[in-house]
């Protein structure tokens, strides 16, 4: 087999080869096998036919067409071995030549991984938000804690802000009630903002057996983003007593035995929880200005799958799950369809931009993943996704998606470097030190960056054809 590559573009090879056609002797000899088993010559056992009756019979050109076809994808993976390349999906493959007992020549036009520059990032700087946890932080912390502590009382008077109603709704959409806009004994606590827009001002005031009718823009059902008539009537009316703030319920809503220690270690949390914040913030920031120094260059096809992907989680299970189409998402964001694409488009390049820089920096820094950093990212994962570890373990291996695991995690491990060797000041002119950051953080925020998987792996060789 003589092969030759042409490059088309940084992202695009063409591949021109010839195969004599002794090369193609296996090839031949399954496409008969396989010819004999499928018909039935009269005068001939099952799989005894003739090579020349099956020319006769079927014609030699059903036999070569076979034999091409189980050849392709090996002489193809040849060629690609030998330019030392890195292909992304399939090829387009058109067959040049074929001369019987002579030449089978094809070209084989492919998507490859660009040759990425990786960019001096030794002076990259980003500014953060700085810890600060003050002391109203720390009482709303409380409050809400105190808030799950909370008892109701039933009253004999008209419900205010804070109180529990009891209430029944009916939603009429020009005069018509909706089938699924009717509902009894629903809890509500005024002030919540969990229900319509306007009910709070509906119910405040009235007492028990109450009833109000206001305008609003219904949030879900089969009306969403309608103007409904709504009726609302109030059943009960509840007092919510919140629990005395004093050691007693530090004792009871935590393992403190004083106010003091609790709200202490409330502020501790809180600065944990803005510390983490602090650190994937600056990860984000790091990463930003890493893909504005480098070049890039984005197979379009890729791009294009990689859009049609990130569209088609986002209209059949996202928003499938909520029961809404894209036309009403985009009205309720506000977004025109252009505008849409232009972003989705945008994340996408980011994404697959993201993945190309960071797997070369996984390559130049030798950079690898440990069963201890994979178990640990994996456990992760599965507490995000709902599922049990065994249960998103025996998912992951079944569905073929190790690699990608393990990718993420050393992409999270490319990011740390660049991180490290950043400088991060806060909003104070504070500098961050971010050295002991758990490199899984990276991984999370990588995986953020180029989620929807632009994966780009090499087409499997029977997919060549």
């Amino acid at each position: 087999m003589k092969s030759a590559v042409e490059t088309l573009n940084p992202t695009r090879v063409r591949f021109t080869v010839e195969v004599p056609f002794e090369e193609l002797k296996d090839s031949l000899d399954a496409a008969y096998k396989k010819i004999n088993q499928q018909v039935t010559v009269k005068g001939f056992r099952k799989g005894k036919i003739p090579a020349r009756v099956i020319d006769q019979r079927f014609g030699r050109g059903a036999v070569l067409e076979e034999a091409v076809n189980d050849a392709l994808p090996k002489f193809y993976t040849e060629a690609v071995n030998e330019a030392e390349v890195n292909p992304l999906g399939q090829p387009e493959v058109d067959i040049t030549e074929l001369k019987d007992g002579e030449l089978l020549a094809f070209t084989a036009e492919v998507d490859i991984r660009p040759t990425v520059e990786i960019p001096d990032y030794s002076g990259i700087e980003v500014e953060v938000d700085a810890i600060e946890v003050t002391d109203e932080d720390v009482d709303k912390s409380i409050e809400q804690l105190r808030g799950r502590f909370a008892t109701t009382s039933v009253v004999e008077r008209a419900a205010a802000e804070g109180d529990v109603v009891t209430i029944d709704l009916e939603a009429k959409v020009d005069g018509e009630v909706l089938e699924d806009g009717v509902a009894s004994d629903v809890a509500y606590t005024i002030g919540s903002g969990e229900l319509l827009e306007g009910i709070d001002e509906a119910v405040t005031g009235l007492e028990a057996g109450g009833e109000a009718t206001f305008a609003s823009q219904l949030k879900g059902g089969s009306a969403e983003g309608k103007d409904a008539e709504v009726t609302v009537k109030v059943t009960k009316v509840s007092a919510r007593e919140l629990p005395e703030l004093d050691d007693e319920f530090a004792q009871q809503a935590s393992e403190f035995d004083s106010l003091a220690d609790m709200k202490a270690d409330s502020r501790k949390r809180l600065e944990n929880m803005k510390q983490y914040d602090q650190a994937t913030q600056a990860q984000e920031r790091v990463l930003e200005k890493l893909l504005e120094l480098a070049e890039v260059p984005i197979p379009e096809k890729l791009l294009e799958d990689e859009v049609n992907t990130r569209k088609h989680s986002l209209e059949h299970h996202q928003l499938g799950q909520m029961g809404l189409t894209l036309e009403k998402y985009l009205e309720i964001q506000g977004k025109t369809v252009e505008e849409f694409d232009a972003e989705t488009r945008e994340q996408a390049v980011k994404g697959i931009k993201t993945q190309f820089l960071l797997d070369e920096l996984v390559n130049k820094e030798k950079l690898n993943v440990n069963q201890e950093e994979l178990t640990e990212h994996l456990m992760r994962r599965a507490q995000s996704s709902g599922m049990s570890p065994d249960q998103f373990a025996q998912a992951v291996v079944e569905g073929g998606q190790v690699p990608m695991l393990v990718g993420e995690v050393a992409r999270g491990k490319a990011l740390a470097v660049v991180v490290e060797s950043a400088k991060v000041t806060d909003t104070n002119g504070v500098e961050v030190d971010l050295s002991d950051e758990d490199e899984e953080q990276d991984a999370e925020t990588v995986e953020a960056a180029a989620d929807a998987d632009a994966d780009a792996d090499e087409a499997p060789a029977d997919e060549a054809k």
